[in-house]
């Protein structure tokens, strides 16, 4: 009997989405979307600007609230402030809001000590070699290049513990060799069992990263 348990958990979806629908005023953006997404998945949302991609990502996440439908991750019910979401859940939709008076590292630094990881300065320091924003690691975040600020996001989501990754265009004002980087660094992350769903349109990124493309208001 505790083994069948067992075997089920391991049958959980990190990330289930059922019928998800939501319109803005008059007009429905997303209807009867549902998805399920497993460790070592990655799932590309593709299609033209306005097709609802944005929409369901900010629903997934809880920046929108769904007119209806349910979100699961790792079998939790969707919740912004639930503890065990925000430990599992990693995303970069927008561009951040930085502390206006905390520099890089310490921006970095407060999440991986805010998350627990016992290594904490160690994988600042990795992150920062890999997003290469060691000479900007003093400087506040409002000092920086949008291109920068663009790495600076996508570090405080690889510096902290995740099991889903949530992206919107995360190719955004990354030149060619950034794009080839991230394409690379989401596909080692994907082959370690990290679950991840995008929207993109950036060609070489959904070719490298994604097990799956869901092309959004065909």
């Amino acid at each position: 009997m505790r083994e069948n348990r067992g075997m089920a958990k391991q049958r959980t979806p990190v990330l289930k989405v059922s019928k998800l629908s939501k319109s803005y005023g008059p007009n429905p953006i997303v209807t009867d979307f549902s998805l399920e997404v497993w460790p070592g998945d990655a799932v590309a949302l593709t299609g033209r600007n306005g097709a609802g991609k944005s929409t369901i990502l900010r629903c997934l996440v809880g920046a929108d609230k769904a007119d209806s439908g349910t979100i699961e991750i790792c079998g939790t019910a969707m919740r912004e402030s639930n503890p065990q979401v925000r430990r599992d859940l990693a995303t970069v939709i927008d561009d951040l809001d930085f502390f206006p008076d905390l520099s890089v590292v310490e921006h970095l630094d407060l999440l991986a000590r805010a998350h627990g990881l016992p290594d904490a300065e160690e994988a600042v320091d990795e992150v920062l070699h890999e997003v290469q924003l060691v000479p900007q690691s003093g400087q506040l975040p409002g000092t920086l290049s949008s291109g920068q600020r663009r790495r600076l996001a996508l570090a405080t989501a690889f510096v902290r513990p995740r099991k889903l990754l949530i992206l919107d265009e995360p190719e955004q004002r990354l030149d060619v060799e950034g794009v080839e980087w991230l394409a690379q660094r989401l596909k080692a992350e994907r082959e370690a069992g990290l679950a991840i769903i995008m929207a993109s349109h950036e060609p070489r990124l959904v070719d490298v990263v994604s097990t799956r493309t869901i092309r959004v208001g065909a």
